[in-house]
């Protein structure tokens, strides 16, 4: 076993080194390259084969997950037709350890046909590839991980890094937000954490509301017919000033009060607890459960409520 972990161990150093070195050596070419993406207008085009090929489309995928749209373009089925996804305006990305994958280089005259500038991201700074890029990165891969230096590993895992790097810091620069990420991953537990209030809550004729001056008999009313234990209390300008909920009335009622002569101004409880549209739904359950309380009206930059969230609304989405 002791023999198996150091196999591993040796793999895992040989790799960390690599990426260390390549880190070091992060030059001006890294930012031309991102200078050249975030300038962009179209997409970005991500091209490899073999290995570096899947390397390339998980950095497409990176890359669209996080506001910079790209797509992985095979090179193979780009000689048979799929060339025209390539359009004036875009950027191309070729991932190539050798920086010599006779496919990849197979696309250099239609993309400088299109005058589509072109990142080259390889091993070989003397490369075919490199020779025609307008922007080279070199990985500074000294050796594999691999014992015969044949599979690609420590190569493959400093291209994934470095793309990674080109994603991140376009990701910061474009001040890209969770909620943009939210809007990109509306399926499976990622979306659901990440959805927002304005998704959830319930709006228009939904939301309770009523006036300083409503009798109570009609507030009363205006929170049971519409099914959340609570009404908005807003001013003549319809600014929200207040909240009446089921807990409001019973402390009324403890405290004498009577529902006959009294308007919604004397039993609610001013300045409540709000929330945004675009914020994150799970912040609006941490306030509910921090304030011990199942209901939130959204208000919009007016202080005029537009909705109302049910802790029921969030947690049925299985947010949490």
């Amino acid at each position: 076993m002791d023999d198996v972990l150091q196999r591993a161990r040796k793999v895992f150093d040989i790799e960390i080194r690599t990426l260390e070195n390549l880190r070091d050596k992060l030059d001006e070419n890294f930012v031309k390259a991102v200078d050249i993406i975030r300038n962009c207008k179209g997409k970005v085009i991500t091209t490899g084969i073999g290995k570096s090929g899947h390397i390339a489309q998980k950095v497409a995928s990176t890359l669209s997950s996080t506001g910079t749209p790209a797509h992985y373009l095979h090179p193979a089925e780009a000689l048979h037709g799929d060339l025209g996804v390539i359009e004036a305006g875009d950027v191309v990305i070729a991932f190539s350890n050798s920086g010599e994958s006779w496919e990849v280089i197979s696309l250099l005259p239609y993309i400088k046909f299109l005058g589509v500038p072109l990142i080259a991201i390889t091993n070989n700074p003397k490369s075919t590839l490199a020779k025609h890029s307008d922007v080279h990165i070199n990985l500074y891969v000294e050796k594999e991980a691999c014992p015969l230096d044949l599979a690609p590993t420590s190569s493959s895992t400093a291209s994934l890094v470095l793309g990674d790097a080109i994603a991140m810091v376009l990701l910061e620069l474009k001040g890209f937000t969770e909620k943009d990420f939210a809007l990109r991953h509306p399926a499976g537990s990622l979306g659901r954490k990440l959805k927002t209030v304005g998704e959830l809550c319930h709006t228009g004729d939904e939301v309770p509301i009523v006036k300083e001056d409503t009798p109570m008999r009609e507030a009363i009313i205006e929170m049971t017919s519409k099914g959340f234990g609570a009404t908005a209390v807003v001013d003549m300008e319809g600014k929200l000033v207040g909240i009446i909920t089921d807990g409001d009335l019973r402390r009324f009622v403890n405290r004498g009060g009577k529902f006959d002569n009294s308007y919604a101004k004397d039993v609610m409880t001013r300045n409540p607890k709000t929330a945004r549209m675009e914020e994150l739904a799970a912040e609006a359950l941490r306030r509910m459960e921090d304030y011990k309380i199942t209901v939130l009206l959204v208000v919009d930059e007016e202080k005029k409520p537009i909705g109302i969230i049910h802790m029921h609304d969030i947690l049925k989405v299985g947010i949490v």
